[in-house]
């Protein structure tokens, strides 16, 4: 699957700068993109300005009494993230089996994104765009981004079963800026299926389109789906007027030629250059360190930023408008945007989001998507696609999880009946612990657990990676070294930009 577009072995999250890997969104691998050439970054004022959220009714709003979660690559304890509005969910990815791995951000593209919904660097004074919200970090990506289409729908599965465990905080918001490479059936679909249900359950799905480019002919799933909120991104040039913004060049269009309609970008937002929170030390760090503006923070460029950004407006709407469901809050972001006026976005009517916009919007009634809803009961090979996952030159392949067989009619009838969980135990399978700790630097976290399956590869070795030892987070950087270990990597997801 990519961040924000695929997750191959690169990158999980988009950057684009001076010299710039963009990020997508995708739940399986990440691809580094050509690089960027803007030299200027666009801070989080800049952003909170361009879409309206510093102004008129806004400006009150900081999304507090709201819950978002950010499936993602973890999220790393730099000064610029306030413990107290942090949550470990269960860590779901390899790195898990590493315990001086394990709920951090290897790869730093977890972090950005918390940066962008959260952050609070009082040494920049940058700012998140909803730095009142409770953000639930739900870490599936390893340091290459690299992630099975499987952990990203186990994560999904586990929002929604939990997804009210925090009363004043309740989960209702989820940040999606990986994307999967696989096109499938969409009524059959497992990982639509599962974004559908996340959505019945009153949860807003926000997912990247891709990093693919104006030419892709489609989004990356599950943006294709039409219940969730897709977002592509806008390239802000340099102003914070919305006159001059244009559709960013790396966001994927679908062949449609309409806005609005089944399988196009529903809403834009700022996602060029964006200046969030970086993790020194981290994959992208050392590859790209031309993206670091001072000490602090890091620039990217991609749909997984603008998908943070809309994520962060959500939780916004959210507190102003607390018993909205996910249709209302699509329906009031979208119709309450600004209509851009110049090149790709004016042609096929695309919007940039508006907080004051979207607040303004009066009324309850909404229309619903018309869509056919996904049974769940179709192939997890057809939603993985291209973004495979390989183990010492073995593809995870078919109808696989990370953790065991998979049959997707037992899997969507158990999601139905809310019982894909118990406990630590994803459909019978030892994948986390049985419940929150207060060990963590957050407030709290979602006990670990010792996989006991066999890697699909057959690894003598079992889940263990030479790389994962070595590495230390010691509270501010990660210690020395490149990230390059032997087993985890994929090829499906798309990346972003780090300058």
């Amino acid at each position: 699957m990519n961040i924000g577009k695929r997750l191959r072995a690169a990158a999980a999250g988009a950057l684009l700068a001076p010299t710039a890997v963009t990020l997508a969104a995708g739940p399986a691998h990440a691809v580094v993109k050509t690089a960027d050439t803007m030299a200027s970054a666009t801070s989080l004022a800049q952003v909170r300005s361009i879409i309206g959220a510093d102004t008129g009714s806004a400006a009150t709003l900081t999304g507090k009494g709201v819950g978002v979660a950010l499936i993602d690559t973890g999220v790393a304890s730099v000064p610029g993230l306030p413990a107290t509005q942090i949550v470990n969910g269960p860590d779901l990815s390899f790195e898990s089996q590493a315990a001086n791995l394990r709920y951090q951000d290897t790869y730093g593209h977890g972090t950005h994104m918390a940066g962008i919904i959260v952050g609070n660097d009082t040494a920049t004074g940058t700012k998140g765009i909803a730095p009142g919200v409770k953000l639930t970090s739900v870490k599936v990506g390893t340091s290459t981004g690299a992630v099975d289409v499987s952990q990203m729908i186990a994560a999904i599965d586990w929002v929604v079963v939990h997804r009210n465990d925090d009363a004043a905080n309740p989960i209702k918001v989820v940040n999606l800026s990986y994307g999967s490479g696989g096109n499938p059936v969409t009524w059959t679909d497992p990982l639509q299926f599962a974004v559908e249900k996340a959505w019945q359950a009153g949860i807003v799905v926000v997912a990247a389109a891709g990093n693919n480019g104006n030419a892709a002919g489609a989004l990356t799933n599950p943006a294709t789906d039409d219940w969730v909120l897709a977002v592509g991104a806008t390239a802000t040039n340099g102003t914070t007027a919305t006159t001059d913004d244009t559709l960013a060049a790396f966001t994927n269009l679908s062949s449609t030629t309409t806005a609005g309609a089944a399988g196009q970008v529903d809403l834009l937002a700022p996602g060029t250059s964006i200046a969030s929170l970086r993790v020194p030390g981290s994959n992208v760090d050392n590859l790209y360190p031309s993206a670091r503006v001072g000490e602090t923070l890091f620039k990217g460029s991609g749909t997984s930023q603008a998908t943070a950004v809309v994520t962060a407006a959500a939780a916004l709407l959210l507190q102003a408008k607390p018993t909205a469901t996910p249709n209302q809050v699509k329906d009031w972001l979208t119709k309450g945007a600004t209509a851009l006026t110049t090149g790709t976005a004016a042609t096929l009517g695309l919007r940039e989001l508006n907080v004051n916009g979207a607040l303004a919007r009066t009324g309850t009634t909404v229309t619903a998507p018309t869509l056919k809803l996904s049974s769940g009961t179709g192939p997890l090979q057809g939603s993985r696609g291209t973004s495979s996952m390989t183990l010492d030159g073995v593809k995870l392949t078919g109808e696989r999880t990370v953790w065991g067989t998979f049959t997707s009619s037992q899997w969507a009838s158990t999601k139905s009946s809310g019982t894909t969980w118990s406990g630590g135990l994803w459909l019978g399978n030892r994948v986390a612990g049985d419940g929150w700790t207060g060990t963590s630097w957050a407030s709290r976290t979602w006990a670990p657990a010792t996989w006991t399956a066999t890697p699909w590869a057959g690894s003598a070795a079992g889940w263990s990676d030479p790389a994962w030892s070595g590495r230390t987070w010691s509270g501010r950087t990660w210690s020395a070294g490149t990230w390059s270990g032997r087993t985890w990597s994929s090829d499906g997801w798309s990346a972003g930009t780090w300058a």
